[in-house]
């Protein structure tokens, strides 16, 4: 085990070897090579730092030099000063790592900026880059995934077409088999998976994370989702009887909305999104669960059917219960999901941008549209 007593030794005794060369090449790689052994901890060391810039210094155009710099500088907290490292490396030449630990740089640098769109569509950029250097390299995948993650929360949480684009660059990713021992890779794809509902497919990945670290504690999440379809089933079961549903939905023939959409129930909608079709509905129960998007309720449509709408891109003072809405062209699908000889059925009705829902006659309160965050993954 390399410890800090050792790496120092190490430092000195490479000092005292290198003492009396004074050629500049020489000197060039003394001063890199001590800086990059100092910076073999995550903790920020002045001393690498000292030595890196030492380097680029006498020798402007030692690319790796410039990723170190910029990793030990990342590390001190300076992110712009780390970022101009990182493209001063590029303007030497393409690559492919420094292009991927410049968009991780710049999904860390959108948590606390103004500019945090333009940061993070700069960050899918920079790793669309690294792939196309090497469509092989599985870690420039991931890190494209990881650069789609970010951007469905960056935006708000409802942009699913972001996490298709992750899904597709996880897939890619784990085709290099040295990526398959990733759990990082399993947990976020997984969290993609989550967000798109497709429940079966983020437990097994989950429990594929959990697997290969348990320090992930990806097993919390699998808990998480088994919990949720618990809530979301002995919803649907504890609807309210016929009689007290047909006076629940009484009001919602008077709900006009001056749209060009056919009203329609959601006995007819098709699977997939609905275009031109609005479903008017009552709000019966809020179903609180443990995470923040997307906000889940029981409701009730003009025909009495019951069924699970999730809503996304909206804080949850938006819709209460007893609210009438209009969902306009809903997205529909039948959740069917079996898991360890539990099987969840019921039908849901996903609404995925602000604009495609009015509440009580009037469209959404602007600050009552979800925030643009972004959710760190485990590893950036």
């Amino acid at each position: 085990m390399v410890t800090w007593t050792m790496a120092r030794f190490e430092c000195i005794s490479f000092s005292y070897v290198t003492e009396q060369r004074k050629s500049p090449e020489e000197r060039v790689i003394y001063e890199f090579l001590m800086g990059k052994i100092l910076d073999v901890f995550p903790d920020y060391c002045k001393e690498a730092e000292e030595h890196l810039s030492k380097a680029v210094k006498l020798n402007p155009s030692l690319v790796d030099a410039w990723l170190c710099l910029g990793n030990c500088i990342w590390k001190k907290g300076n992110l712009a000063s780390a970022r101009n490292c990182f493209l001063l490396a590029l303007s030497k030449g393409t690559d492919k790592k420094i292009l991927c630990q410049l968009s991780m740089l710049e999904r860390s640098m959108a948590q606390s900026s103004e500019d945090q769109a333009l940061l993070v569509e700069e960050s899918i950029n920079h790793a669309k880059e690294a792939v196309m250097l090497d469509i092989k390299d599985g870690n420039s995948w991931y890190n494209l995934g990881n650069a789609y993650l970010t951007s469905f929360f960056a935006s708000g949480a409802w942009d699913k077409a972001r996490l298709h684009h992750s899904i597709k660059a996880y897939q890619n990713a784990e085709k290099d088999e040295t990526m398959k021992l990733n759990p990082d890779l399993y947990y976020n794809c997984a969290t993609a998976y989550k967000y798109l509902e497709n429940y079966e497919s983020a437990i097994r990945g989950f429990e594929a994370a959990a697997l290969k670290d348990p320090a992930l504690r990806a097993d919390i999440e699998v808990q998480k989702i088994i919990n949720l379809l618990d809530k979301l089933e002995n919803a649907m079961k504890g609807r309210l009887r016929p009689k007290r549903s047909a006076s629940l939905v009484s009001s919602l023939n008077e709900v006009n909305f001056k749209l060009f959409h056919k009203k329609a129930t959601i006995s007819i909608l098709s699977g997939g999104l609905n275009k031109t079709v609005a479903v008017v509905c009552k709000v019966v129960l809020w179903i609180r669960h443990d995470d923040d998007a997307p906000l889940y309720y029981l409701t009730c449509d003009l025909d009495q059917s019951y069924f699970i709408l999730s809503v996304y891109g909206l804080q949850n003072e938006a819709i209460k219960e007893g609210d009438r809405v209009v969902l306009l062209e809903p997205y529909y699908k039948i959740l069917d999901i079996s898991w360890k000889e539990q099987r969840y059925k019921f039908k849901s009705i996903r609404v995925d941008f602000p604009e495609q829902i009015i509440i009580n006659e009037k469209a959404p309160a602007a600050h009552h549209v979800a925030r643009a965050s972004i959710r760190a993954q485990h590893k950036p």
